[in-house]
């Protein structure tokens, strides 16, 4: 599919939006950290908190990036930014409020994979990043669609159980969309996105659904 910008006003709206918002970025990072860090060492209201962490980034992500920069070089920035804001939502409702989402890590293959993505979202990706020339501004931060994504795929794969399928839905389909951004673009690091998509869902798959009648943790 024909993207409706090039390459450079791409990079342009990456400019824009880390002129911009500085130093949201490096917030977004530490609560990110602090997400990842209540999942390796769990304590009485940490799933709830991760929950609403990730849910604070996807509305971010949604209102600040998609409806506000990236809205202005492609029309389907609406539809992405109202996505992305649902699956705040979501993530809160569910997570926050509902108390359905139970992160801890552990030594399974889903544990393993949910800390390979994190370690590539928060590590490996800028790494890349400036190995493959993309220059702050001009780069993908962490709290923009990809990273983040990459990150809450991989704390999703370490909760105890299937998490709701309405709340694994949006960051798998936008997992795909980061193969047009890899390929069209250049931004190679991105299909670190398809991959954490695909291997999600296929680790989610052997995960138990939770029961209904499974009282919440507090």
């Amino acid at each position: 599919m024909r993207l409706p910008f090039d390459t450079h006003q791409f990079f342009s709206v990456f400019v824009r939006y880390n002129t911009a918002v500085w130093p949201a970025q490096v917030a977004l990072t530490l609560a990110a950290l602090c997400a990842v860090a209540l999942a390796l060492w769990p304590r009485r209201g940490s799933d709830r908190t991760i929950a609403v962490i990730l849910g604070v980034l996807w509305l971010w992500m949604g209102v600040v990036y998609h409806l506000v920069f990236f809205r202005s070089i492609n029309p389907a920035a609406v539809v992405f930014g109202i996505l992305f804001i649902l699956e705040g939502v979501l993530l809160i409702v569910f997570g926050g409020w509902l108390g359905r989402l139970r992160f801890a890590w552990t030594p399974t293959i889903s544990g393993l994979l949910g800390a390979a993505l994190i370690s590539y979202a928060l590590l490996v990706y800028p790494t890349l990043t400036l190995v493959l020339g993309h220059q702050y501004p001009a780069a993908p931060t962490f709290g923009l669609p990809c990273p983040t994504t990459i990150v809450t795929l991989g704390l999703l794969a370490l909760t105890s159980s299937r998490p709701p399928l309405s709340v694994l839905a949006i960051p798998l389909l936008w997992s795909a969309v980061g193969v047009s951004a890899a390929v069209q673009l250049g931004i190679w690091e991105d299909l670190g996105l398809v991959a954490a998509g695909g291997l999600t869902f296929l680790s989610l798959l052997t995960q138990v659904p939770p029961r209904r009648d499974t009282p919440f943790r507090p």
